[in-house]
C-alpha cells in the first residue's frame, strides 16, 4: 500500500496538485474496491483524473499487451486525455485514435502495442473489425461522457466494442449529466453511483440580455465590450452561425477563435492552443466545445443562439463558474424570440460602450519540431531566451506535440522574434519558426 501511495504523489506533483478534491478521493476509493462505477460530476471538477489514477496505477507493469481502453466522443477529448497521461509519465504507453487522420498513422503507433488505448467509437470499431490489436488482456473500460458516447449515432459502434471485449471485468462510466438511461449492453452490475452534480452551479450567475435587433450582433458586441478584455466562449447552435458572427467580429476587430465539427482537426487544434495561451481571449464554437475540453478557467459564456436542449444549457453553463470559481452564463435573447422554460435568468441592461478594445498582448509561433525530435520544452525557452533576447516574462505558454510546438510571445515582439529564430538548431534539428 506504501507503493502505491507514493506513486500517487509522486502523480499529483508532476501534474503541480498538492491534493485531490472529495469527488476525486470518492471515485479512488471505488474504482479500486468496486467493478462497475458511475462517476457524475460537473465539467471542468477533474473527472479525467479521477478514473486515470486507479486504473494506471492498477495496471500489470509486466503485460505488453492491452489492457485499458478508454472510449470518448470527441477527437479532442481523445487528444488531451493522451496528453494527460503523458504528462503524468506512468511509464506505459498510451495512443490514441480517432477519425479524422489517416488509419495508416494509427497502425504505425499501435504496432508497437501501447497498455493503454482511447479512441472515439467509430475509428475503435473500425480497428476491431481489422483486427488492429489483441482484445484478450482488455480488463478495464472507460466511457468518458458516456451520455454523448452512448446516444443514438454511436449506439452501433459501442454494441460492437462492448460485445468484442470477452474478458472485461471493470467498467467506469463518467459524465457531467445523468439523464440517460444506460443500455444493457454495457453490461452494467451492481453499479456504484458517485453524484457530485448537486455542486455544479453555485457560484453561476445567470444574466439575460435581450436584443432591439433579431440578428442581435450590435448587442453581442456591446456585451463583449462591456465585460471586457477576459477569456469566455460565444455558443451557437450551427456553423453556419458561427461564420456569420466571426465575420461581424472581425468588422469591429475582435480577434477570436472559432471551433466547430466540419473543421479540419489542425485548425481545431490550433484554435484551441490560441485560446489557452491567450492569442485569442474569445472563442466561437459549437457544443463541442461546450464539455471535455482542456482549455482555460473562462469568466464568462454567451448564449448567443438559445440552447435547444436543457442538457446543452447545463453542459455550456458548465465552461464557466467552475471548481468552486465565479462566473456568468449570459443569455442573448432577442426581444420577440421566447426563453425555454428550463432557463431562468435575472436581466441585465448592458450600457453602451464606445470606446474599450477587447485585444491580447500575445501571438503564437509555430515551431517545426516536436518530442520526435528529442525536444523539449526547456530546449524551447532556451532557444527564445537566447536568440530570440525574450526574459522570463516575455515567454508565455509553449506547447510540446509530436512533431511541432507551440509558443504565445509578445504580439509587439513576435516579428522580430521570428526573425531572430527562424532556421536555427534545436537540438539536431533545423527548424522554422513562423506567425501563426
Amino acid at each position: 500500500m506504501a507503493n502505491t501511495i507514493k506513486t500517487q504523489q509522486d502523480i499529483l506533483k508532476k501534474l503541480n496538485i498538492s491534493a485531490l478534491n472529495p469527488m476525486q478521493e470518492d471515485a479512488l476509493l471505488s474504482i479500486n474496491t468496486i467493478d462497475n462505477v458511475v462517476l457524475l460530476s460537473p465539467t471542468g471538477t477533474g473527472k479525467t483524473l479521477a478514473f486515470l489514477l486507479p486504473t494506471i496505477l492498477n495496471l500489470n507493469k509486466t503485460s505488453k499487451d492491452l489492457q485499458l481502453l478508454i472510449l470518448v466522443p470527441s477527437r479532442e477529448l481523445a487528444i488531451q486525455i493522451e496528453q494527460v497521461i503523458r504528462q503524468i509519465g506512468s511509464g506505459f504507453k498510451a495512443n490514441a485514435v480517432y477519425g479524422g487522420r489517416p488509419f495508416s498513422k494509427d497502425k504505425i503507433e499501435l504496432a508497437h502495442t501501447p497498455a493503454i488505448l482511447i479512441g472515439t467509437p467509430g475509428r475503435v470499431a473500425d480497428h476491431l473489425r481489422r483486427k488492429t490489436f489483441n482484445v484478450e488482456a482488455i480488463k478495464t473500460l472507460v466511457l468518458d461522457e458516456f451520455d454523448k458516447s452512448l446516444e443514438v449515432g454511436f449506439e452501433e459502434e459501442m454494441h460492437q466494442i462492448l460485445a468484442a471485449l470477452p474478458h472485461l471485468q471493470k467498467r467506469i462510466l463518467t459524465s457531467a449529466t445523468q439523464d440517460i438511461e444506460i443500455p444493457s449492453f454495457v453490461g452494467l452490475k451492481d453499479e456504484l453511483v458517485i453524484n457530485y452534480l448537486e455542486n455544479k452551479t453555485s457560484k453561476l450567475k445567470l444574466k439575460r440580455v435581450v436584443s432591439n435587433n433579431k440578428d442581435k450582433l450590435s448587442s453581442l458586441v456591446n456585451l463583449l465590450k462591456y465585460i471586457g478584455n477576459k477569456p469566455g466562449i460565444i455558443f451557437c447552435n450551427y456553423k453556419d452561425t458561427i461564420q456569420f458572427v466571426s465575420q461581424h467580429l472581425d468588422k469591429n476587430d475582435i480577434p477570436h477563435g472559432c471551433f466547430y465539427g466540419a473543421l479540419e482537426q489542425i485548425e481545431r487544434e490550433r484554435a484551441l492552443i490560441k485560446f489557452r495561451n491567450g492569442t485569442h481571449q474569445i472563442i466561437i464554437a459549437t457544443d463541442l466545445a461546450a464539455r471535455g475540453l482542456d482549455i482555460p478557467e473562462l469568466n464568462y459564456i454567451i448564449h448567443y443562439q438559445l440552447p435547444l436542449k436543457s442538457e446543452e444549457f447545463t453542459h455550456r453553463n458548465g465552461r464557466t463558474a467552475r471548481m468552486n470559481t465565479q462566473g456568468t452564463a449570459y443569455v442573448l435573447q432577442w426581444e420577440k424570440e421566447s426563453l425555454p422554460g428550463f432557463i431562468k435568468a435575472e436581466d441585465l441592461d448592458v450600457p453602451e460602450v464606445d470606446t474599450f478594445q477587447i485585444n491580447s498582448e500575445w501571438a503564437t509561433l509555430f515551431i517545426s519540431g516536436g518530442r520526435k525530435d528529442k525536444i523539449s520544452k526547456g530546449d524551447i525557452a532556451g532557444l527564445f531566451f537566447k536568440q530570440g533576447h525574450l526574459n522570463s516574462k516575455e515567454l508565455g505558454v509553449i506547447e510540446l506535440k509530436r512533431d511541432c510546438a507551440f509558443v504565445a510571445v509578445p504580439k509587439l515582439k513576435a516579428n522580430l522574434v521570428v526573425q531572430k529564430t527562424n532556421n536555427t538548431r534545436l537540438k539536431k534539428k533545423k527548424v522554422r519558426v513562423t506567425l501563426l
